[in-house]
């Protein structure tokens, strides 16, 4: 399935930042940057790289919430420089969603209503699949002609999809080895959402892979988990991004 840069893992990025000239809010990542490179138990780049990935990751893992220490200024640079528009970003330490982000939901509310309801699963957390695979909805996959595929879940065009297909760039994460790799994949490509949410919805009810993420009901994680042992996702993290962007949506919607 189609991985949305959720944050690569690519030190070209880091060290993109950087090299950025240290002006405006710049300066104190830069600073921080060097006092952590001075500081680091094994020097060089590439144990500052780990440090900063590992903590983005571990923010993310934990929700980011209000709970949740605060990304270091570089930490933080490097989850703006390489994720913009990151799908747990959009959801406020108060849990407010921005504007762009409610209106996305509310745009596939009926979709994911009914589409929970085939699933056995609650509507947020299928919002949250959407959010995650499309970001928000503004990283959509389209054709080679700039047409929307409508495709919010990353469904690649396999040998019996009968319909329109796009070719498009995606992560892929190689072995299970947490290594991401950039590749062109051929996703499929639907005449609007609800056909993509009612393809979405039958693929996990006829694939047995996915048994374990049906009639989870409102269990965030039990669902993620099923999807990620069925192999809905090469991210060694897929798992852990959904159940906590879903887990975020579904509090969101009882507050």
């Amino acid at each position: 399935m189609r991985q949305p840069d959720f944050f690569a893992s690519t030190a070209s990025n880091m060290r993109a930042l950087a090299a950025t000239s240290a002006t405006g809010a710049t300066a104190p990542v830069q600073s921080n940057m060097q006092a952590t490179q001075a500081t680091a138990s094994t020097g060089g780049f590439g144990s500052v790289f780990q440090q900063v990935q590992g903590e983005v990751a571990r923010f993310i893992e934990q929700g980011g919430g209000a709970s949740v220490p605060d990304l270091t200024p570089q930490g933080r640079a490097y989850l703006d420089k390489t994720s913009p528009g990151n799908v747990l970003g959009a959801i406020s330490q108060g849990g407010e969603i921005g504007e762009v982000q409610q209106q996305f939901l509310s745009s596939i509310k009926p979709w994911t209503e009914e589409a929970g309801a085939r699933l056995g699963v609650a509507p947020e957390i299928i919002a949250a699949h959407a959010a995650l695979e499309s970001g928000w909805g503004q990283r959509p996959l389209r054709q080679g002609g700039g047409a929307d595929t409508n495709n919010l879940f990353g469904i690649k065009a396999g040998g019996k999809w009968q319909g329109e297909v796009a070719d498009a760039l995606t992560t892929e994460y190689a072995d299970g080895s947490g290594s991401p790799l950039k590749k062109t994949e051929r996703f499929r490509s639907y005449p609007d959402q609800a056909s993509a949410f009612r393809d979405y919805a039958q693929i996990l009810i006829d694939n047995p892979r996915y048994r374990a993420a049906l009639h989870t009901g409102s269990d965030a994680h039990a669902f993620a988990q099923g999807l990620a042992r069925g192999g809905y996702a090469t991210d060694p993290n897929y798992a852990s991004k959904l159940g906590q962007l879903a887990s975020r949506l579904q509090r969101t919607a009882k507050d």
